[in-house]
């Protein structure tokens, strides 16, 4: 389905509905731009080869494409780019933030596409003078290494769509040029809520799972804090509608739990996908539920999420990340993002083909197991499917850290 470039609203009132919009970025160089010397302050672990993301990141596009309609950053970006004073605003911001206020001249001589192309895939630094000459920074503006993560840095929630406050500055700029789309991009007419009075108050979209119009889940550890969710709940009181507020503490570490959906994503009306050591033992990892109604606020502690889903009226079966057999695979197969699953529409789903107990387990409870290469060559049609799960090749992509609900930035599904 071809992308559309008209009015498109915002909405966003579940996990599952089916999806009429998701925003992609397809990764490009600025992957190429990393190395072992500076992948752990890229957030990574190890490099990671384009050649093959690529490839494997086609699956993943091309069954979207055929889904619903796509957007990519780089695309919106560019025409962001063309209202002059959106463009000056914008990279201002990221000069200052980034201190790089020397570069703002060249960068506002540029063209829309090499000015986009500059802003994703970095800038080199000019040696020329003495203290760039001796510096070890390669650049002057970072790549962006992490972009093609989209679900981090915003999040659509029924009508408005709150702009992630990243935990790292290093991911800061993909936050700021994802809020100059939503405010700015002739396509969108929504509200957006940045939260930057509180220094502390750090949330990325991870972390935000929308289980309902009214009931909202939030994951708070390494990346998302409870001042966010202070601050959200005063959002809340001032819309004036009833909202319960999910949250659910995670371990700081390993990386591997960095967000809510690394260990907790909706599947179907009645299903969702979980790591059960985290979700499930009692008192280890504390749920908290916040009811906002009327502009009172009600705070209690719950025995998991899902007693306290079942209590909100949406009753979940588990299906456990790993199979339900061993606890080391478990391990394994969460690590390499085998809880991180993307809904098209109630009951089917795309994750990595990689994690085979997790693949497993859902043909056991019911899932058609799809390859996305029979999708993307035209070989099976979705429509003919109920439940089923299209697996993509993660072989690569996992060891970026993120599985296919982390690359995926939804922005309107039907209701259901």
């Amino acid at each position: 389905m071809k992308s559309q470039q008209n009015k498109f609203d915002v909405s966003i009132t579940s996990e599952i509905g089916e999806l009429e919009g998701v925003i992609l970025h397809t990764p490009g160089l600025e992957i190429e731009n990393m190395t072992p010397g500076n992948a752990e302050r890229a957030l990574y672990s190890d490099v990671l080869n384009l050649s093959v993301a690529s490839l494997e990141y086609d699956q993943l596009r091309i069954v979207l494409e055929k889904h619903t309609n796509v957007f990519q950053v780089r695309k919106l970006l560019e025409q962001v780019l063309h209202n002059s004073k959106v463009r000056a605003s914008l990279i201002e911001r990221i000069c200052r933030n980034e201190n790089a206020l020397d570069i703002m001249p060249e960068l506002q001589a540029m063209k829309e596409k090499e000015l986009c192309r500059c802003l994703l895939e970095g800038v080199l630094m000019k040696k020329d003078n003495l203290s760039r000459f001796l510096s070890n920074e390669r650049y002057s503006l970072r790549p962006l290494h992490n972009f093609f993560f989209t679900r981090d840095l915003a999040v659509a929630i029924n009508d408005w769509v709150l702009i992630a406050r990243m935990a790292n500055k290093v991911r800061s700029r993909e936050a700021m040029i994802m809020e100059a789309i939503f405010d700015y991009h002739p396509m969108f007419a929504v509200k957006t809520l940045n939260m930057q009075t509180v220094d502390t108050a750090h949330i990325e979209g991870g972390d935000v799972l929308v289980a309902r119009h009214d009931i909202l889940m939030i994951g708070i550890g390494a990346r998302s804090t409870p001042e966010t969710v202070d601050l959200l709940v005063e959002h809340f009181k001032a819309l004036k509608k009833p909202q319960h507020i999910l949250v659910q503490e995670l371990p700081m570490t390993p990386e591997s739990f960095i967000h809510l959906d690394m260990v907790f994503t909706l599947l179907d009306h009645d299903t969702c996908m979980i790591y059960e050591p985290v979700i499930m033992q009692p008192n280890r990892y504390k749920t908290v539920l916040i009811t906002i109604d009327n502009g009172q606020v009600k705070i209690s502690e719950e025995r998991n999420l899902l007693t306290a889903l079942d209590r909100l009226g949406m009753p979940m079966t588990p299906i456990l990340c790993g199979g339900s057999s061993d606890p080391w695979i478990q391990e394994r197969e969460q690590w390499h993002s085998g809880a991180n699953f993307f809904a098209l529409g109630p009951g089917r789903i795309i994750g990595y083909r990689r994690n085979i107990n997790t693949i497993e387990e859902l043909d056991r409870k019911g899932f058609a197991i799809i390859d996305a290469t029979d999708v993307v060559e035209n070989k099976v049609d979705l429509s003919r499917y109920g439940r089923c799960v299209i697996t993509i090749d993660g072989s690569e992509l996992a060891r970026g850290g993120g599985g296919c609900r982390c690359m995926t930035m939804p922005i309107r599904r039907k209701p259901i």
